[in-house]
C-alpha cells in the first residue's frame, strides 16, 4: 500500500479505495487513518468516520470497526500536513532526543523524554517527539507511539518500530497493570503534604471535557476504574513527600487527579494543583511538573525476556530535591 507523498503539503483531490492488507489485519479503522494519513488533525479523522465519508464494503462504520484483510476502504478527499512540515530548524534544535533513547533492538526504542515536549502533534502543536524522530531517526516513518506521556511529564516513553512490537505493547498497555501479564509502571511524584505510608487510590476517574482548551479530568463515581499506589520514599521538606507511585491503570492525567483527591496536588501542576504550593516550589527552583516516568518492566513479545528500563531523575528535578534538602 502506498503512503502519501512527501511533499510538505498533499492535496488528494480523488476518492481512494484501499484495499486492506495482511498488515493492517485487525487494526481499527480510526487507527489505521491515523497511519496513514499523517499530518491530518485527528478531529479531522473522526469528524470523516462519523459523518460517513469513511466507509468499509460501502457500509458505514464506527472508528473502534476492526479491519480485515481484503475489506475495501473508502479514504475520502484530504490535505496532508506531512511531517515533512517539521522546519529544519526544529530538527536541528531537537538532534539531541537521539542522545535520550536508553534501549533499542529491532522492533523497540525507549526514549528518556524530555519535559515541555508534546509527544504529537495536536491542537496547537505543529509537531511532537514522534514527528520529530521519524525525521532524525533511521526508522523513519515506521516509528509508532506505544503510549502517550503529557507535555509536562518526563520520561520513559515506548516506541515500536514494527507493527507486532506495537499492538502487543497497545494491549499490555490497556490491561490492569503491574501483574504478571501486564506492563508495570512506576512513576517519581513530589506531594504537597507529608504521605507517612503506601495509599492506594481507587476513585474512578471521568473526562468532564474542555476548559480554555484544555481536557479536565474528576474523581467521578461514573468515570472509568482508576488505580494508583503511592509509596513515600523520602521528605525532602516538612510539608513535602517524594513518592514513587505505581500505576495499575493507564488513565488520562490518573497521577495528577489521584494525588489531588487525596489532598497531596502534584508539586508544580498548573492544572489540579495547589498555587500557592506551586509558588513556594518555584522559589526553590521548580518551574514544571515535578512527575517523571521513571520504571517500566515489562516481557519482549518475541522471546518472553523480561524488559526492566530505569530512567533516572532529571537534573532540574534533583537541584530542586537537594535545594529542599537544604531548607531542613
Amino acid at each position: 500500500m502506498s503512503r502519501p507523498n512527501t511533499a510538505s503539503k498533499t492535496t488528494n483531490k480523488d476518492v481512494r479505495i484501499v484495499e486492506i492488507e495482511e498488515n493492517a489485519d485487525q487494526q481499527r479503522v480510526d487507527n489505521y487513518l491515523l497511519r496513514v494519513l499523517k499530518g491530518v488533525p485527528r478531529s479531522r479523522i473522526y469528524r470523516m468516520i462519523r459523518n460517513g465519508e469513511v466507509r468499509v464494503n460501502k457500509g458505514r462504520v464506527k472508528p473502534t470497526r476492526r479491519l480485515e484483510k481484503g475489506d475495501l476502504l473508502r479514504i475520502p478527499p484530504v490535505v496532508m500536513l506531512e511531517a515533512g512540515e517539521v522546519p529544519d530548524s526544529a530538527i536541528v534544535k531537537h538532534g539531541y532526543l537521539l542522545d535520550r533513547v536508553i534501549y533499542e533492538d529491532d522492533g523497540l526504542l525507549a526514549i528518556n523524554k524530555p519535559t515541555g515536549l508534546a509527544v504529537h502533534a495536536g491542537s496547537g502543536i505543529a509537531y511532537g517527539l514522534i514527528e520529530l524522530l521519524r525525521k532524525i531517526h533511521p526508522a523513519g516513518t515506521n516509528l509508532e507511539l506505544c503510549h502517550r506521556l503529557d507535555r509536562e511529564t518526563s520520561g520513559l516513553l515506548l516506541i515500536s518500530k514494527k507493527r507486532l512490537y506495537n499492538r502487543y505493547l497497545n494491549k499490555l498497555f490497556k490491561q490492569k497493570t503491574n501483574s504478571n501479564s501486564g506492563i508495570s509502571k512506576c512513576y517519581l511524584a513530589l506531594l504537597k503534604g507529608r504521605v507517612e505510608k503506601n495509599i492506594k487510590i481507587e476513585h474512578k476517574l471521568y473526562r468532564q471535557g474542555k476548559h480554555d482548551g484544555e481536557r479536565i479530568v474528576v474523581v467521578h463515581p461514573e468515570g472509568v476504574a482508576a488505580a494508583s499506589t503511592f509509596r513515600p520514599v523520602s521528605w525532602p521538606a516538612k510539608l513535602t513527600t517524594l513518592c514513587e507511585v505505581d500505576l495499575h491503570t493507564g488513565r488520562t492525567h490518573q497521577v495528577r487527579v489521584h494525588a489531588q483527591s487525596m489532598g497531596c496536588a502534584v508539586a508544580g501542576d498548573s492544572k489540579y494543583g495547589d498555587k500557592r504550593f506551586n509558588r513556594k516550589m518555584s522559589e526553590v527552583g521548580l518551574n514544571r511538573l515535578f512527575l517523571h516516568a521513571y520504571r517500566l518492566e515489562f516481557n519482549l513479545p518475541d522471546n518472553g525476556k523480561l524488559l526492566q528500563l530505569e530512567a533516572g531523575i532529571p537534573d532540574d528535578l534533583d537541584r530542586v530535591l537537594q535545594a529542599l534538602n537544604d531548607t531542613k
